[in-house]
């Protein structure tokens, strides 16, 4: 069973006190590492808009990992029903005791080789045993449960699926989950076909589907595996592809190079390593590990400081200014003479669809999506020049109101005719904590120039960008 065979799952998890004077001392040593990350940014802490961040990620990796303090035991043990229709013995789906699905429960968890949040859809299925079920709402609470620790895709449906037959004692459980992870901004900006941020497919992420059984699922031949294929398939899901994860193949960072990247990485100099600029911000994420809880001994955690921080490093705060980058666009414009008169020959042109990735400076956590450029020119614009400055302002900490500002400054500085930008955007603060909404997208728009006052040029551009959205484009 993967992570079972090495010891990794254990059904009671001692708690570790996160309330009262111990869980605040706790709190207030993960802000202050944080303070140290936001420092190795380049940033000053104490900047507005940053003064509460250290707060706010120290709360969001409490929350993130507030599991390890639960038990199973207080989840089910009131909720097991009596239903007197059960049979004894194993029931068949459509019949008394047969099989239950509870699906699309979803879910987030704190990757742990590199501590970005990956999404999860999860399918639970059971068949009751013994004349009692047991309440729908215990499965997901028990799966978030086991989410809100620092996971893998195997193991976490492992976990999930031995604690709900050792807890309440069924014919079988079947678990499978479908993950997405967020890609690296190296990788992000160079996808040719980026994911729109309405849809829920989250195309252009990493995606695994795992499952995991016990009892009777252990038959993938048995009429139950059919049955439980099948209802999911329903709703559009195919476990065909579903199997062991390995996290190797799962998190993007595990491709990086550590030993290029960091010096020559053993255990013995874990988790400082070799001294650099950034071994500060590597020993500020280990003891946030270690204020967490966890074991920075444990050969999952190997490397995931450095992976963190290099993650961290793409959004480096840059002293630039983007003019200073030598960006120039020919911006002359050509007129003709109408009847004695000079009209501009300006059009109104839509660059859609360029991709980024930004680091919310409040929780810091990714934001993704895409950006679309409304302008007036006498012709098209190299795409790529457009592009260069969406990287250049995603690349930092960020809020998305003031992302959508400076590139419709930048853009304008150079088109001044009229500018006008919309960003829409996935915010993972906004899904892996506190509401949890998922799904939820952000749209802000900015407009400069002759798009300030003309409302027929403004709904061209938005026409565009619907059609675009529309045709998946």
């Amino acid at each position: 069973m993967g992570a079972l065979e090495d010891g990794r799952f254990v059904l009671e998890t001692p708690a570790i006190a996160i309330g009262g004077k111990g869980g605040d001392l706790a709190t207030g040593t993960i802000e202050d590492h944080v303070r140290v990350l936001l420092k190795g940014l380049g940033e000053d802490p104490e900047r507005e808009g940053l003064r509460k961040t250290p707060m706010r990620v120290a709360k969001a990796f409490r929350d993130g990992t507030r599991g390890y303090t639960q038990k199973v035991k207080d989840i089910v043990q009131d909720a097991l029903f009596p239903e007197a229709g059960l049979d004894d013995g194993t029931g068949q789906a459509g019949g008394a005791g047969g099989l239950v699905v509870v699906r699309d429960i979803n879910l987030f968890s704190f990757c742990e080789s590199c501590l970005l949040p990956f999404s999860i859809q999860c399918h639970v299925g059971y068949v009751p045993s013994g004349k009692r079920v047991v309440g729908l709402s215990k499965l997901s609470r028990v799966a978030d449960m086991y989410a809100k620790r620092l996971q893998e895709p195997k193991r976490l449906a492992d976990e999930v699926c031995w604690a709900l037959q050792n807890s309440i004692n069924p014919s079988g459980v079947s678990v499978a989950l479908q993950c997405w992870h967020i890609r690296f901004p190296e990788v992000f900006k160079c996808n040719p076909n980026p994911s729109h941020p309405s849809r829920s497919t989250m195309q252009g992420w990493v995606r695994t589907t795992v499952c995991s059984s016990t009892g009777i699922f252990n038959d993938k031949n048995s009429s139950l595996w059919d049955e439980f294929h099948g209802l999911l398939k329903l709703r559009g899901i195919n476990l065909s592809d579903a199997g062991c994860s390995s996290i190797h193949s799962w998190c993007p960072s595990m491709s990086l190079d550590l030993t290029e990247c960091h010096g020559n990485i053993s255990r013995s100099n874990f988790p400082i390593g070799k001294v650099s600029s950034q071994s500060a911000m590597v020993a500020a994420v280990s003891s946030i590990l270690q204020s967490l809880g966890e074991d920075l001994s444990r050969k999952e955690l190997f490397g995931t400081p450095y992976r963190y921080v290099h993650w961290l490093m793409n959004f480096r705060r840059s002293n630039l200014d983007f003019k200073q980058t030598k960006f120039t666009i020919n911006s002359a414009h050509s007129y003709e003479k109408v009847n004695g008169y000079i009209h501009s020959r300006d059009e109104i042109h839509s660059e859609l669809n360029f991709p980024f990735c930004a680091q919310c400076e409040h929780h810091l956590l990714p934001f993704h999506g895409v950006v679309h450029i409304g302008f007036f020119h006498d012709g098209p614009i190299d795409r790529s020049a457009l592009q260069s400055i969406v990287h250049f302002y995603a690349c930092k900490l960020q809020v998305q109101e003031r992302l959508t500002r400076q590139i419709a400054e930048a853009v304008y500085s150079f088109l001044a005719k009229g500018v006008m930008v919309v960003v829409e955007a996935n915010h993972i603060c906004m899904i892996s904590r506190g509401i949890e909404k998922v799904g939820s997208s952000t749209a802000t728009m900015a407009m400069m120039g002759q798009f300030s006052t003309d409302s027929t040029a403004k709904a061209l551009v938005l026409e565009a960008i619907s059609m675009s959205t529309a045709t998946g484009g």
